[in-house]
């Protein structure tokens, strides 16, 4: 069969090994490098026992659950508390150029650079992006690093969405809960005692329901450091990822300069956005003068599967509220 009678996954295939052989030598050099190099402080840390809380979120990519919750983690961490970002895939296809083994490493280079900015633990699981199937082994996987974790909180995405990765990242959380409690799964690992709350982030996706935060979260004073953080990541977002194109990249200082501010905006846009759709949440929360004046905002959905929290819980997990 010739590459042009080729069948759709022939050709993908043949693609995703092409971009493999074009990053040659230099590609495969980065790679030995980043296993021969010792981890960063911020990977795959265990916190030790204090009074502190442990939050872990979930997301499909490197880069979700720093749009999701970034501007909440940087909050948790200022305090003192421990926070995770666990991405499920590495990333491998997130990209119109570039893909394989060069482009995990960026993207790894990326989120960690990122999250140390903010403060943040981060993880990247060795899972091919465009793969993830809600399987055991994958399910053991999130039960062993959240018990490893001894979180209070575990945040993830809901279960519907346009992504077969984001949706099934989902599962896998929803999954785990309440089995991280259970002795004889993943007996390696000692079991929590007490079942953490498991929350979602918000979506705007409608069916089959739509999304209903419990919580919001004014990421006023951080949403600089978010900006900041999230321009760290040029291949998702200066470079627009997957559905980016060459024409975005800047060619000279000052287009640089301009991209950047263009994407600064889009994505302060996105949190003012979450700020003005969830002013309800944020004057029961805040109360009604201060909940008025918040500009940037980040919210969670209570999941049924975990523990389930009363209000004066929820101000323990979200200590930015005041008395």
């Amino acid at each position: 069969m010739t590459k042009k009678n080729a069948s759709p996954r022939a050709k993908f295939l043949y693609q995703r090994r092409a971009a493999w052989i074009s990053a040659g030598a230099w590609g495969v050099l980065a790679l030995m490098m980043a296993a021969l190099a010792p981890a960063t402080p911020l990977t795959a840390q265990v916190p030790s026992k204090d009074d502190k809380l442990r939050i872990i979120a979930f997301g499909a990519h490197p880069d979700d659950c720093e749009l999701q919750a970034s501007g909440t983690g940087a909050l948790w961490a200022a305090k003192g508390h421990h926070v995770k970002f666990v991405s499920v895939t590495n990333g491998d296809i997130g990209h119109w150029r570039e893909a394989g083994g060069p482009l995990a490493l960026r993207r790894k280079q990326e989120v960690e650079k990122a999250n140390g900015m903010l403060g943040i633990t981060v993880e990247i699981l060795d899972i091919h992006d465009g793969e993830l199937l809600p399987t055991l082994e994958i399910r053991q996987k999130l039960i062993r690093l959240i018990r490893q974790w001894n979180a209070d909180l575990v945040i993830g995405p809901r279960p519907n969405d346009y992504h077969p990765d984001h949706r099934y990242t989902g599962i896998l959380v929803q999954d785990a809960a309440y089995m991280v409690t259970v002795p004889f799964i993943c007996p390696d690992v000692p079991p929590l005692q007490k079942n953490p709350v498991f929350m979602y982030y918000t979506d705007r996706f409608q069916k089959p329901n739509p999304s209903q935060p419990d919580i919001a979260v004014s990421i006023d004073s951080v949403v600089e450091r978010k900006l900041d953080a999230l321009a760290v990541m040029e291949s998702q977002f200066l470079e627009g990822g997957a559905n980016g194109h060459a024409g975005l990249i800047p060619k000279t200082p000052s287009e640089r300069v301009e991209r950047v501010k263009q994407v600064r905006d889009q994505h302060a846009a996105r949190f003012r956005g979450l700020a003005d759709r969830f002013r309800t949440q944020l004057k029961d929360w805040y109360g009604p003068e201060q909940g008025m004046k918040v500009r940037y905002a980040e919210a969670f959905e209570i999941c049924e599967y975990g523990q389930q929290p009363d209000k004066a819980e929820l101000k323990r997990l979200f200590p930015f509220f005041g008395r």
